[in-house]
């Protein structure tokens, strides 16, 4: 299901300002690791999970300061409430379909329990975003195992990540056309800090389609006033920058204006929320220490760092179109990929493509 494809900026396509990181992936935040389980059964399951780990140790022993935006709450997040009073994140993030989100929190309890060093451990807060793919998936089967999430978790690494059909994105639909899970990064000069941003999207969401400022959308002939508007998009946003939850859920804001740029508009039935975490430092989970002595980004050296989340964001969510297959699934429904040929055309009679 997921073949090879080039991505936007290979055909000349440019988003923003700021370079990418070397990969132009989540992956690009050093010790950031992505796994995934992808379940294409049948004629009716097309779904699956992705797991995203900031970093290489017990996340659970020691978090990372982490904030959710929540762009509108059509959703089932699990894990916002505990993220939202402390700030902290203490176990993977996994994306998954709507209604596998209790198997993947079960799942990711399993995993926490089972570390070294947790053997005491009373109380887990799994973090888990979704979007619905009961279109072209067999939903209401609940096909995702709590092996399948402990894969994604045990399999993930840093590297390449493969986008469109894969993971939590295999059956998700976008704009109309066939969506995806899809990254991006940017990578601040020196002279602002060096620091790099690195966003992971599941995009099953409608509106508008724009690239790089060209409504696409409309040259195509697609869109809606009415219909196919609703869906929803989780967006991951990684950064080695030392932040607090404070600023990381201002970060987290500004990767919500990503998402408009492509022409999002976070409708009634949508749900878009913003998962931001620091990997610069960890908070411990036990300590002798009454004081957590860190050093943090001043508020006036963060803009920067919300340009980079704003334009990676926006290219995640085009990229993940541009990695998109047809897909045939549930009761023989069809999306179709987006004419990457199309659009490129209308990119470079817009002076937007080579």
């Amino acid at each position: 299901m997921a073949q090879a494809s080039k991505r936007p900026r290979e055909y000349g396509i440019r988003f923003g300002v700021m370079p990418t990181g070397q990969l132009n992936a989540i992956t690009d935040v050093p010790g950031v690791r992505v796994g995934q389980v992808t379940l294409n059964h049948g004629e009716n399951v097309r779904t699956g999970v992705t797991a995203i780990l900031p970093h290489v140790g017990n996340q659970f022993q020691q978090k990372s300061p982490a904030a959710i935006y929540i762009g509108n709450g059509f959703g089932k997040l699990a894990g916002y409430s505990q993220v939202e009073e402390l700030g902290t994140l203490e176990t993977p993030i996994v994306l998954t379909n709507t209604l596998n989100v209790p198997t993947a929190a079960d799942a990711i309890i399993d995993y926490t329990l089972s570390q070294s060093g947790n053997e005491q451990i009373r109380s887990v807060n799994p973090v888990v975003g979704e979007t619905n793919d009961g279109f072209l998936n067999d939903i209401r089967g609940r096909h995702v195992t709590k092996q399948n999430v402990i894969d994604a978790i045990q399999q993930a690494k840093t590297g390449p990540v493969e986008e469109g059909n894969v993971g939590a994105g295999t059956g998700t639909i976008c704009f109309g056309f066939k969506g995806g899970i899809g990254t991006s990064s940017r990578k601040l000069p020196a002279s602002l800090g060096g620091y790099t941003v690195g966003v992971l999207v599941q995009t099953n969401f409608g509106g508008t389609l724009q690239i790089a400022g060209v409504p696409v959308g409309v040259a195509l002939g697609r869109y809606e006033f009415k219909d196919n508007l609703d869906g929803s998009c989780m967006m991951v946003v990684l950064t080695d920058a030392p932040l607090d939850a404070r600023n990381l859920k201002r970060l987290a804001k500004r990767a919500f204006l990503g998402l408009g740029h492509t022409g999002g508009i976070a409708s009634n039935g949508s749900g878009d929320y913003v998962i931001a975490v620091s990997t610069a430092y960890q908070i411990p989970h036990a300590s002798k220490n009454a004081f957590d002595e860190v050093k943090l980004l001043r508020n006036d050296n963060v803009s920067p760092l919300f340009m980079a989340a704003i334009e990676a964001t926006e290219e995640a969510i085009i990229n993940s179109l541009f990695a998109a297959k047809t897909l045939t699934g549930h009761q023989g429904h069809r999306i179709e990929r987006l004419p990457v040929e199309k659009v490129v055309e209308i990119l470079k009679n817009a002076g937007q493509a080579r």
